[in-house]
């Protein structure tokens, strides 16, 4: 005789409505705390950096690319503000070659190549070549104390609020990574783009001398 099917009733008087209402609330819950704790987690770069896996590349399409001329977009119009509360726009570096380094204080790759890119700075000041940081992260004081402790002369835009700098970006080439150091020839185009430390000076060096050269 087959034995008919065990109906276990709610306990403390709770409906089922009850129970599937409460499980519904908690995964809303785990699903919104997941949101919480993905969008303050590190950014891929400064993962693998920190954790030891690589030098903080993201693995991706290579992380140096050299943009043919005849394959380059339109000019990237970008302003903002610096951390010294200076207004900045993009036009006033017309016919320079320029170097755009995205960062941000707590970034550790940030941190290990900001010394390089000071120092590639120093070399090409007086040829015609601009560097300008873009901080996606920090206020004005964090960016100016990262500023001090390393050495760095050039100015950085902030910005946290607006994002404004980095969308104008995003149709050129998106960031997706922190650091991610852009080399814009004299027409503002990108024609090199580094994700992740630059390692050294002579990759970034020899960028933005074969951005020098070009005629067109």
């Amino acid at each position: 005789m087959p034995l008919a099917p065990t109906v276990i009733p709610p306990r403390s008087g709770r409906s089922s409505r009850t129970v599937r209402s409460r499980r519904a609330i908690g995964a809303a819950l785990a699903a919104v705390l997941a949101i919480g704790l993905s969008a303050c987690a590190p950014d891929p770069v400064s993962e693998s950096f920190l954790s030891g896996e690589n030098t903080g590349y993201v693995a991706a399409d290579g992380a140096i690319v050299e943009i043919p001329v005849a394959e380059r977009g339109e000019a990237v119009d970008f302003g903002g503000v610096t951390e010294d509360g200076e207004p900045f726009d993009s036009a006033d570096l017309a016919g320079q070659v320029t170097v755009v380094n995205f960062w941000y204080a707590g970034c550790a790759p940030c941190r290990v190549e900001a010394a390089d890119l000071e120092s590639v700075w120093q070399d090409f000041a007086d040829q015609g070549v601009s560097f300008v940081g873009i901080n996606t992260r920090d206020q004005a004081d964090t960016a100016k104390a990262f500023s001090d402790e390393f050495g760095v002369t050039y100015p950085s835009l902030i910005d946290v609020d607006t994002a404004e700098a980095k969308v104008a970006f995003a149709e050129a080439v998106p960031i997706a990574a922190t650091p991610t150091t852009l080399v814009l020839d004299k027409q503002g185009r990108v024609a090199a783009r580094i994700i992740g430390p630059i390692e050294g000076t002579s990759i970034l060096s020899t960028l933005v001398k074969d951005a020098l050269a070009e005629t067109s």
